[in-house]
């Protein structure tokens, strides 16, 4: 057998102590899996050792290169390198005590565990997406400030990602945009949970993504130096790069290797003995030789020392563009942009309108997008229908990314994976619109918004029976109790124009929350007529009117609805009974607001009724108990918006005869 060279032992023993921490956490844990680590840790030892721009002393430096672990089942392989290259906030007991209970080293990557992860990923497809979104960032950036912003963004994924429709729709357009600094290594083992790939596939990956217009590379994924040779032609490409590795799922393991077994289950502590015998690392588990530990530890020198050549480019540009550039990143809203909608407000006291509320948030958006150009906006293909474009935005395209509006094709869920990634990335607001009932197709990437606490903005139009003729395939009937029932998550269903601008205010000055912006096809009549400076929408929901200060019946609702519960209080009001409305445009802010706000709310009626066009599940956690509901509990159908509104008992007469009966 041939002497291992010098060269070589070091690129295994440093890949290998990616390999152990792996095996060794699974096994301790008695879940996880360690399969990919074991597949990968040559790519990821090349890539951080020789390529990765980064500084664990400084995580947040703006202009690290992004490294995405798409194939989260993998976690360890990222927590190995995090600890390896001596990030702070993880130990070799956070390590040990990986996938338990607080643990920082949870199942999957979760953001804001631990610095160096970017994204939280785990649902495939999802960090790809991501990944799109943030070498779109660094382009549309790099257009502003130049070599301020000029990183890769590299992805580990796996066959599973690559499945996934969300890669697909990701991957078409990273491709159209010619999104060049980024690389994804295809971790191409051939192998998947129920065991070998081409039981359910068989198409030629690379040649999909070269008709994507990707540069696409073939290479031995344990092999170093074509490793680096193929990071190198993909740093030169002017496309994103798919390099396919080929690697071993379980690379070492003597009965494992090579299976579906070796997937997402420990080794086996007699396996683990023979696999330690055949890689040749005799060391304890958990234990890192200090030798191999320094040699990983240095591998941040060439970090450091791009971190400090990107401090002297930032401190000779001109101060005003400094201060810009710190605003976008530290996400502070200019102070322009309250005073704007302050005035738009007055505006609309002095002259009301009745437009549909997806017109609404045009006026907004038109008003407020050459006050941040951070403020970037698309569509899933329905930029007319949304409204979502500022009149004059530009667009963002190849190699023109100095805009504020992208085009997304028929890609919702890419979209929204993409606007993740845009906000994580930093320096960029991302706004995309699609029809409400679509959000299902957006609905994994809204949730993903909620846990990792990002600022993203989805305007889904067309909210209701209201859009009429497009009948039951298009009207949203449970898709507002769902984004409702998502936890951190908050849901504007605003009732006029006024209330819209105030909901996208808050919506703004709101960090750690995604925002769904419910929108109207249908014109509302204004149901503000006085200014008020405060933000009464910020409170989730307020008294609209009221005929007495004891009224016998209070009628709750929201968006278009709140219109139909002011033409019932008429009619009660004509009949001597007393009512108030309550607009409830955010049911998560009444949630959060003291108990004495929320009693005052809830008052002490008789009888209380919510009434909304979708299902009624949600408004019990809002009205008093015994609230009768009005609402739909079927699918819709198809016809002009007035006959649909009768026809499923959305009529002041018809709600004036229920609440009738209840006196």
């Amino acid at each position: 057998m041939p002497k291992e060279s010098n060269k070589n032992k070091t690129h295994n023993d440093l890949a290998n102590a990616i390999r152990f921490l792996s095996i060794d956490a699974v096994q301790q844990a008695n879940s996880g899996h360690p399969g990919l680590p074991m597949g990968m840790a040559d790519v990821a030892t090349v890539l951080f050792t020789k390529f990765l721009k980064f500084d664990p002393a400084n995580p947040k430096w703006f202009n690290r290169d992004r490294f995405i672990l798409s194939a989260g089942h993998g976690s360890m392989l990222l927590y190995s390198l995090l600890y390896l290259t001596g990030y702070k906030d993880i130990s070799i007991k956070d390590i040990k005590n990986f996938r338990q209970l607080n643990s920082k080293c949870a199942g999957h990557p979760e953001y804001g565990h631990i610095s160096g992860i970017e994204t939280t990923t785990g649902p495939l497809g999802q960090g790809f997406g991501n990944a799109v979104g943030m070498a779109l960032s660094e382009r549309i950036l790099a257009s502003s400030f130049g070599k301020i912003s000029d990183h890769f963004t590299y992805v580990i994924a796996s066959d599973g990602d690559l499945m996934e429709g969300i890669s697909h729709e990701a991957a078409s357009l990273a491709g159209h945009l010619k999104l060049h600094k980024l690389i994804v290594f295809f971790d191409d083992n051939g192998i998947s949970i129920d065991g070998p790939v081409n039981l359910a596939n068989s198409e030629n990956t690379i040649n999909r993504f070269k008709s994507y217009q990707w540069n696409t590379l073939s290479i031995d994924g344990h092999n170093p130096d074509s490793i680096a040779k193929a990071i190198k032609a993909a740093q030169r490409s002017k496309k994103p790069t798919l390099i396919s590795c080929k690697t071993k799922i379980g690379f070492g393991s003597p009965n494992k290797e090579g299976k579906s077994s070796a997937h997402g289950s420990p080794l086996g502590s007699d396996e683990i003995k023979l696999t330690r015998k055949i890689l040749n690392w005799p060391n304890a588990p958990f234990q890192i030789p200090i030798k191999v530990l320094n040699q990983w530890r240095a591998c941040s020198k060439l970090g450091k020392g791009e971190f400090k050549k990107w401090k002297q480019i930032f401190t000779k540009i001109p101060s005003k563009q400094k201060t810009e550039f710190n605003r976008r990143i530290n996400s502070k809203i200019p102070a322009t942009v309250g005073k704007t909608l302050a005035e738009f407000k007055k505006e609309l006291i002095q002259d009301p309108i009745s437009v549909a509320t997806r017109q609404s948030s045009e006026m907004v958006i038109n008003r407020i997008s050459s006050l941040m150009p951070e403020f970037i906006g698309g569509s899933a293909d329905l930029t007319g229908s949304n409204n979502t474009k500022a009149k004059e935005a530009q667009i963002i395209s190849a190699p023109k990314y100095h805009g504020q509006y992208i085009y997304y094709g028929i890609r919702e869920h890419a979209m929204a994976a993409i606007m993740n990634g845009m906000s994580l990335h930093q320096g960029i607001i991302p706004f995309g619109g699609t029809f409400l009932i679509f959000a299902d197709y957006c609905k994994p990437s809204i949730r993903l918004s909620g846990l990792m606490e990002q600022r993203v903005i989805y305007v889904l139009t067309h909210d209701s029976i209201g859009l009429g003729e497009d009948g039951p395939t298009h009207q949203p009937i449970e898709q507002l109790a769902s984004l409702r029932a998502t936890p951190n998550v908050n849901v504007y269903r605003p009732a006029d124009t006024y209330e819209t601008i105030e909901c996208w205010e808050h919506a703004l000055n709101t960090s750690k929350n995604p925002s769904v912006m419910a929108l109207t096809r249908q014109k509302l009549s204004p149901i503000r007529h006085t200014f008020s400076k405060e933000n009464l929408c910020s409170y989730g929901a307020y008294e609209l009117d009221s005929s007495a200060r004891n009224p016998t019946v209070t009628l709750y609702a929201s968006g278009s609805e709140v219109n139909l519960a002011i033409n019932t209080m008429k009619l009660l009001n004509k009949n001597k009974i007393s009512c108030r409305v309550i607009s409830v445009p955010c049911f998560e802010l009444f949630k959060i607001q003291k108990p004495a706000y929320q009693n005052k709310i809830k008052g002490s009626s008789k009888i209380n009724v919510s009434i909304e066009a979708g299902v009624k599940m949600g408004w019990n956690d809002i009205c008093p108990e015994g609230t009768l509901n009005i609402s739909i509990e079927s699918f819709g159908a198809s016809a002009p918006y007035e006959e649909l509104y009768k026809y499923f008992g959305l009529s002041a007469e018809k709600i004036y005869k229920q609440i009738i009966k209840k006196i």
